[in-house]
């Protein structure tokens, strides 16, 4: 096997180099990384593989406008068609730009309407798949591949814009290509996969299922369940301190306990600070009791500004910036995880007592460690901020979250008095809810936490074969 592995942000690097997938890949073959990371910074990642890999940056992509124009079609055709709750309010959302990019979205969005059906889909497909292969990236690529001795391509995440010309160029020569689905809202939630893929490799049979309904174009036997390698770390006991070495290290007292908030992003999340704010104001008027310690962990994107305030207001408050590279701050495609924020993320989730976020993955993250969660689900502002609906009849209601709400695997503060009343209740008693996290976790992960990695490599290997 031969494997190319098209890693097109950070997130990817994390799930593929910076955990177990590289070591299982490793004794089966060496390959071709197409990566995004910076020169200045790439010795960090590939220095335990030296010899074994060949690196190579990812080509820019210089889109067409009318590719442009078909890619934009695609993603209306489908959300008019799949039709979820999150699609339409993506679709009901103003058009951004300037005139002509406004002038290209209305059209794109006239052409996705009249054609919303999977026979109109396969078209635009087709159509926009020609025009990316008119691009000097698709040759140049083909060129790789075949100096490369390429027998598969593997990408990490279905929708960056940049694959393109990759799995274009890999399609016309013949070698199967194949992505792993990067999250569980994706499918639902995030309009149409970038790429024309063989193959899929997705998380659980739920997700199988969704991808099956959403894509009726692929055949079964091309959707393989492997569970995701970004949460292989967490079954790493090697990565582990004692609770309380972990709570030293960050400053804080191991006999008391610990509730961590898990910030979003900007976008998804504004009223982050105004969150913690009240979190905060609770444990220290007492009305969330048992004197815990509270932690902010911001989402990676965010560089932490937008809590200056309540830091200063609440200096007890510890917060953990987490440890990553930003290239271009805000940017998603460009923050590149370091190893210390795998181990720092696994002990966080191991040890922390409770977990306060909105709609979160980490909601998963924590139930992996049997960690309760409890969601914020009420807003600050009134009217809710960015003219969106109020947080429960809009986050909670999206299509990947709601098994966690029908199981119970969390609990839901609709106001800042049952935040502190579940926070109080999973602090005195951290079993309750266990049975549905449990079942969460079975229910999204079709794989066992720890062998995602190996079992990609074991589909990889019959793909390319």
């Amino acid at each position: 096997m031969h494997p190319v592995l098209l890693i097109p942000d950070g997130v990817g690097a994390r799930n593929l180099v910076l955990g177990s997938f590289l070591t299982a890949l490793a004794p089966q073959a060496g390959g071709l990384i197409l990566h995004p990371i910076p020169e200045a910074h790439l010795a960090q990642y590939t220095t335990p593989w030296n010899g074994h890999y060949h690196w190579q940056k990812l080509l820019p992509y210089r889109e067409t406008p009318l590719a442009a124009t078909l890619r934009y079609s695609l993603g209306y055709a489908q959300m008019f068609w799949a039709d979820t709750l999150s699609m339409r309010y993506t679709r009901a959302a103003g058009l951004k730009g300037g005139p002509s990019r406004r002038l290209m979205l209305r059209t794109a969005r006239l052409l996705g309407r009249a054609l919303a059906s999977p026979r109109g889909i396969r078209f635009l497909d087709r159509r926009h798949c020609a025009e990316v292969a008119r691009v000097s990236e698709v040759k140049d690529y083909q060129e790789v591949f075949r100096r490369s001795g390429a027998t598969v391509l593997f990408c990490s995440h279905q929708r960056p814009l940049e694959i393109l010309p990759a799995v274009v160029a890999a399609r016309r020569l013949g070698i199967p290509t194949a992505c792993s689905i990067f999250s569980w809202d994706n499918l639902s939630s995030k309009g149409r996969i970038a790429a024309p893929f063989d193959h899929f490799l997705v998380w659980s049979d739920l997700m199988r299922q969704e991808l099956l309904r959403f894509y009726p174009e692929v055949k079964p036997k091309r959707v393989q369940v492997v569970g995701t390698p970004q949460f292989d770390p967490y079954a790493d006991e090697r990565l582990l301190w004692p609770r309380e070495d972990f709570l030293r290290r960050l400053g804080a007292d191991p006999l008391r306990p610990l509730v961590c908030y898990s910030g979003g992003d900007i976008g998804t999340c504004p009223e982050d600070p105004l969150h913690v704010d009240i979190l905060l104001d609770l444990a220290r008027s007492g009305e969330i009791q048992a004197r815990p310690q509270v932690l902010v962990r911001p989402a990676p994107v965010d560089d932490g500004a937008r809590y200056h305030r309540v830091r200063a207001k609440y200096p007890e408050l510890i917060f953990a910036q987490p440890a990553w590279l930003h290239a271009e701050p805000g940017n998603w495609a460009t923050c590149l995880t370091k190893a210390e924020d795998v181990q720092f993320l696994a002990n966080l989730t191991q040890h922390a007592d409770v977990n306060v976020n909105l709609a979160s993955t980490m909601t998963l993250d924590f139930a992996i460690h049997d960690r309760p969660v409890v969601n914020v689900a009420f807003d600050v502002s009134d009217p809710p901020p960015c003219g969106r609906p109020p947080l429960w009849d809009y986050y909670y209601r999206f299509d990947h979250y709601r098994p966690v709400v029908a199981l119970g695997a969390a609990r839901f503060a609709r106001s800042p008095h049952e935040l502190a009343r579940h926070v109080n209740a999973y602090l005195e008693n951290p079993a309750l809810d266990r049975g549905a996290r449990r079942k969460l976790v079975a229910l999204e992960l079709g794989v066992p936490v720890g062998r995602s990695a190996s079992r990609i490599v074991e589909v990889l290997k019959g793909i390319s074969g």
